[in-house]
């Protein structure tokens, strides 16, 4: 059925009357994103639609700053929302095929204006959608980015999990693969909080850690003799026979400020249960 545009001489107003055609217009553009639009909604919060009202009056109008300003909160929230960018991209372009196809119905319904406005008005319209695409990118890059980072960061501080238990007592538990990076971060983590919260005992479980290699327990040695030399006794549990191995291979040795017992219990036994006594 042939959609009927309701006239107006005026290009906002144009848009207004016929907002319903637009939708419909759009929709029938946007192939894979109109399927995806309740999904994009409920994840993010997102309204595609009403957002493509907002982004077509900035786009007449003009108002290039609130334009620039509407990218980067879109862009902050698909990376926020880690939302497929191919949606983003195919539902901008059929904004664009859309807004032209309105426009050119527009000029069929307005005679008397001249082609030499719709030429000006094709560069302003696609400067401005591009404008728009380029400050949603960026400011979806950086803010993934950013994003990355602070994950990392947290990664970074849940592998090397420090807990205290009591004034002077922590507990680290160590699980899963230790390879050079996580020592590296190990090392930079465990001398910083042995500072900061005045540790006198650190009690580094092992009893996670099925396999290390020789690198690794070099440096975790090492890692060791540095918390002694900053007045901290290391008490080592859970040393496995396959990390036993290793140690004793690579021709290094434990301090003799650290204490090595078999299990995390005995340590708790011997060092934090007296405190409550």
């Amino acid at each position: 059925m042939e959609l009927t545009y309701d006239y107006s001489n005026q290009l906002k107003g144009f848009f207004e009357k016929n907002s319903h055609i637009f939708e419909q217009t759009l929709l029938s553009e946007a192939v894979n994103v109109k399927d995806k639009i309740d999904e994009i909604l409920t994840i993010g919060n997102i309204d595609l639609v009403n957002n493509a009202h907002h982004l077509v009056f900035y786009i007449i109008d003009g108002e290039d700053e609130a334009l620039r300003s509407f990218a980067k909160q879109e862009g902050i929230a698909w990376a926020t929302h880690s939302i497929d960018l191919s949606f983003k991209l195919e539902w901008i372009q059929a904004i664009r095929r859309t807004l032209w196809k309105m426009i050119e119905k527009y000029y069929e319904m307005n005679k008397n204006k001249e082609v030499r406005d719709f030429f000006q008005l094709e560069s302003a319209i696609n400067n401005r959608v591009d404008e728009f695409l380029n400050s949603f990118f960026i400011r979806y890059s950086t803010y993934k980015d950013s994003l990355l980072s602070a994950q990392q960061e947290l990664v970074k501080n849940l592998s090397v999990p420090i807990i205290p238990i009591g004034s002077s007592i922590c507990i680290l538990p160590l699980i899963g693969a230790m390879d050079a990076n996580r020592i590296e971060i190990l090392k930079d983590k465990v001398l910083t909080k042995v500072s900061d919260l005045r540790i006198e005992t650190l009690i580094m479980d092992l009893s996670g850690i099925a396999a290390m290699d020789k690198e690794s327990t070099v440096e975790l040695m090492s890692c060791i003799d540095g918390i002694g030399m900053m007045g901290c006794k290391t008490v080592i549990t859970g040393l496995r026979k396959e990390i036993v191995r290793e140690i004793t291979s690579s021709g290094v040795h434990f301090n003799q400020q650290t204490e090595t017992l078999a299990t995390l219990q005995q340590a708790l036994s011997e060092y934090f249960l007296p405190q409550l006594q």
